[in-house]
């Protein structure tokens, strides 16, 4: 596995944004209290969590708060992927990246391989970073058929994966709705870690990708409780109950890049 200590990371240019700070440190040792006091939360599983060197974390994804509450009791700077629209509002172009949000530009193409060059040197320091593997927030609460790119990142880098199961964020605040609701039940469970060091002789096998990625969506299956869809999520509610298909498309390196689709909060 390797580590920050392992790892030679280039400086990063002007204006790329590299993850997590110590902005996040100072946001979670308010958050952490906060949480408990509006919410009944029950954490499970944070031993699961390696105390250092890098890991791939991958929760289900159901609503804004499950970054919010993966972030705060994970314990230590985590890193996500989110959409580049974001950046686009002047309330969030500032606050994301400080959270340690790495925007991704999802049009297709090789548009997104800034975003997980990135990833790559969070996960080579030796740091955490989160990719949620439906690669859209569910809009019906059901669990859909995980993309590749944490399995891909996992193997390029020799990081194990640790598959994460929420419930309850979707009831705090339900799709379309701006103010959460206090009081109500949250879990997160931390499961075990996945080894990924038995396919690190097929590291460009799109087959050993699909293994591994099916394997971290059983175990948040099992730790979510959720129905389990074998299809793509739609990112439009309007096709939300309709069958999806997921149309492959290359870039010039010849890479998979539909299975690159990753979601912010």
């Amino acid at each position: 596995m390797a580590t920050g200590s392992e790892a030679s990371v280039a400086p990063l240019p002007a204006k790329v944004f590299d993850g997590a700070g110590a902005s996040q440190e100072r946001l979670r040792r308010v958050l952490h209290p906060l949480s408990r006091r509006l919410w009944k939360m029950n954490i499970e599983g944070i031993e699961n969590i390696p105390t250092d060197g890098p890991a791939i974390i991958c929760p289900n994804h159901i609503s804004f708060f499950d970054s919010v509450f993966v972030m705060t009791f994970v314990g230590r700077n985590i890193s996500f992927v989110g959409k580049a629209e974001y950046m686009d509002s002047w309330k969030t172009k500032h606050l994301f990246p400080a959270l340690g949000m790495i925007p991704i530009d999802r049009s297709g193409g090789g548009k997104s391989d800034s975003a997980l060059e990135a990833a790559e040197r969070v996960l080579r320091r030796g740091e955490l970073f989160g990719i949620y593997p439906e690669g859209t927030r569910s809009r019906d609460g059901m669990l859909y058929k995980g993309h590749t790119g944490a399995a891909r990142l996992a193997l390029k880098v020799g990081c194990p994966i640790i598959p994460v199961g929420i419930v309850g964020t979707r009831e705090i605040q339900p799709p379309d709705t701006f103010f959460p609701k206090i009081g109500l039940e949250c879990s997160v469970k931390f499961g075990s870690p996945i080894n990924v060091e038995r396919h690190a002789d097929r590291p460009d096998d799109h087959l050993a990708w699909r293994e591994i990625t099916d394997e971290v969506m059983f175990e948040i299956r099992e730790l979510s409780g959720q129905e389990y869809r074998n299809t793509y999520a739609s990112k439009k509610p309007e096709t939300l109950h309709a069958p999806t298909a997921v149309v492959s498309t290359q870039d010039n390196a010849g890479r998979n890049t539909s299975d690159l689709e990753t979601s912010a909060p």
